[in-house]
């Protein structure tokens, strides 16, 4: 099981950026986001409202990796930290 690492909306959920497979993208207050990619599976749409802990998906190994794991990324704007 895979959780929300904050209160969101759900910004973006597909397999269209390539080399990520399944993606979600979280967006939250003050400009920040999560991104969560290499998912099996996918428990939310575009525009789901989430809670902190909330079940979004699952760990995988869509997009271009061997084995199951978590791309995970805290954002603001274009940069990550």
């Amino acid at each position: 099981m895979l959780a929300a690492a904050e209160n969101g909306v759900v910004a973006y959920a597909g397999n269209e950026v390539k080399g990520m497979g399944n993606l979600i993208i979280l967006q939250h207050s003050d400009g920040w986001m999560t991104v969560y990619a290499h998912m099996d599976s996918m428990n939310v749409k575009r525009g789901s409202k989430v809670a902190v802990g909330d079940k979004i998906g699952t760990v995988g190994t869509s997009g271009k990796v061997d084995e199951p794991q978590l791309h995970f990324e805290v954002r603001k704007g274009t940069k990550a930290y």
